[in-house]
């Protein structure tokens, strides 16, 4: 399917729970409602037309004013790929865990928590994968101040 398929397809069964869409370049995505993404997941995966049974990036980007998690999918039986976002408060970043869908999300999810600090509510283990468990704030936040220490040590 092309892009733009994939998108009528979004538009078609989500409505205005798909408010976005950019379908040039080499990344053609839809935005989604953040209530929606578990729902939308699933959609992508299961319906016949888009199989899109592999999760191949889970990821969050800091843009200063919100947070994004971005999910690039694709079908590995119809060789298309498509990217869905999600704009989060970067006060409190919350979505629904996709890990039900696509069980590679559980440490796409982790990574996303440990880094950017996104709570991905029903997760089965969400805690960090990359940082020691007592590490205070988020990497790749863009506010975030590397400290000088770590358990008295310098790092």
């Amino acid at each position: 399917m092309t892009p733009r398929e994939i998108e009528a397809l979004l538009k078609e069964r989500f409505g205005d729970r798909i408010p976005e869409s950019r379908l040039d370049g080499l990344c053609s995505w839809s935005l989604v409602d953040p209530a929606a993404i578990l729902e939308v997941a699933r959609f992508v995966h299961d319906d016949e037309k888009l199989k899109m049974d592999h999760l191949e990036l889970l990821g969050g980007v800091d843009y200063k004013d919100r947070i994004e998690v971005v999910y690039v999918v694709n079908s590995l039986t119809y060789h298309h790929r498509y990217t869905l976002k999600c704009r989060l408060p970067r006060d409190n970043p919350r979505i629904r865990t996709v890990e039900s869908v696509w069980k590679v999300a559980n440490w796409h999810e982790r990574e996303a928590y440990d880094m950017f600090g996104i709570i991905f509510e029903g997760h089965s283990d969400l805690r960090r994968i990359l940082c020691p468990d007592d590490w205070e704030g988020y990497p790749l936040r863009k506010d975030y101040t590397f400290p000088g220490k770590y358990h008295d040590m310098p790092v």
